[in-house]
């Protein structure tokens, strides 16, 4: 008996540690806090606008000016900043008298401000603007790779997306191009592709610049599943890597493939194919979201439920707003305000906040 009661005590012991590890922000009226995930008020409300947490920190507003908190609402960075982006590699973007630099998580300057803008550091390098162009920086403040783009992406798989007289082309960390600019529109690279638009058409290239698929696409999105939606003339449908059909053009729209199954639209209503490019969901949806585990959301008219792989009914519709399920609850929106449910249906936070953002991590 005593043996039970410890692995009672122990699960629920699990379970509060693993709820205090994850947050979520939410309003009250018009100020905003966090919750946990039983709904009680970690941090109260008190703020003008937050951000979710990143990196152990969560960025605050608070009289019109940003600072950061800790998980428990304690100040770390005093409110000064006129914006902020999210701590990343220990580091965060803010800007001060229209000019951005970065902040330890202390909130001592370790680049001080003297950019236009600025974005966040991956693997060790960010992009910046000044004077009107973007180049790249080290975490000392040095540039890497002078200002001198249009525009710029952040780099992925040792590639950066750049814009030079009005062409996309892609860099190495030196900041040499791999991919001369050449193309109208760009994504960034993963898993060794990326999709361009060339004189209007859409296709696939390595990262040597070699076309794995022609442009001919009047659209397209990125592969999902090992397939990519593709676009000719008004309908869409989804090819393979050698860019051969496995499902002809045939929908009015679609997404990319989640779980094995991909949302299309015939006409006005929604349904999922399977990768054979079979129903598994016939069209019979105002809206759908894709499927996160065992469940998508579906509307119906005007409310939202959640159906399994097969449209039947888990949780009938009957909310104003969703979100995907993560961590074993979503987060929906009832007689205007939002709460969170179980894959049940069961309230586990009832709606009682303004507006909220998803649970996430807290972090270090």
């Amino acid at each position: 008996m005593r043996r039970f009661v410890f692995f009672i005590a122990f699960t629920f012991l699990s379970i509060s540690l693993f709820s205090q590890e994850y947050l979520a922000a939410a309003r009250k009226d018009k100020e905003w806090g966090y919750v946990f995930m039983d709904g009680s008020w970690a941090v109260n409300p008190q703020f003008e606008h937050i951000q979710d947490f990143s990196e152990g920190l969560a960025a605050i507003k608070k009289n019109g000016e940003w600072g950061f908190i800790d998980k428990t609402g304690q100040f770390v960075i005093n409110p000064q900043f006129e914006a902020v982006l999210d701590f990343k590699e220990g580091v965060a973007a803010v800007r001060k008298a229209k000019e951005w630099g970065f902040v330890d998580k202390t909130g001592k300057w370790v680049i001080n401000p003297q950019f236009q803008d600025a974005h966040s550091f991956e693997d060790g390098l960010c992009s910046v603007k000044s004077g009107g162009e973007w180049g790249f920086i080290n975490k000392e403040g040095k540039y890497v790779i002078n200002p001198q783009f249009a525009d710029v992406d952040s780099f992925k798989e040792d590639l950066a997306a750049v814009k030079k007289d009005k062409l996309w082309g892609y860099i190495d960390t030196k900041g040499t191009w791999v991919i001369q600019p050449q193309f109208e529109k760009v994504t960034s690279f993963d898993d060794g592709v990326a999709i361009v638009r060339k004189q209007g058409e859409w296709g696939v290239i390595g990262n040597k610049g070699q076309f794995l698929v022609n442009p001919q696409f009047d659209n397209m999105l990125g592969y999902s599943d090992g397939l990519a939606a593709v676009k000719k003339g008004k309908e869409w449908g989804f090819i393979d890597a050698k860019g051969n059909y496995i499902i002809n053009p045939q929908f009015d729209d679609v997404r990319a493939f989640s779980n094995g199954l991909a949302a299309i639209r015939k006409g006005k209503e929604w349904g999922f194919v399977d990768k054979k490019g079979s129903f598994a969901v016939n069209p019979q949806f105002t809206d759908v979201m894709d499927f996160t585990g065992k469940l998508a959301a579906a509307k119906k008219e005007k409310e939202w439920g959640y159906i399994d792989n097969k449209g039947t009914w888990v949780i009938n519709p009957q909310y104003e707003k969703v979100d995907n399920f993560d961590h074993g609850m979503a987060r929906v929106k009832k007689t205007g305000q939002w709460g969170w449910i179980d894959p049940s249906g069961k309230y586990l936070i009832n709606p009682q906040f303004a507006n909220a953002f998803s649970f996430v991590k807290v972090g270090k």
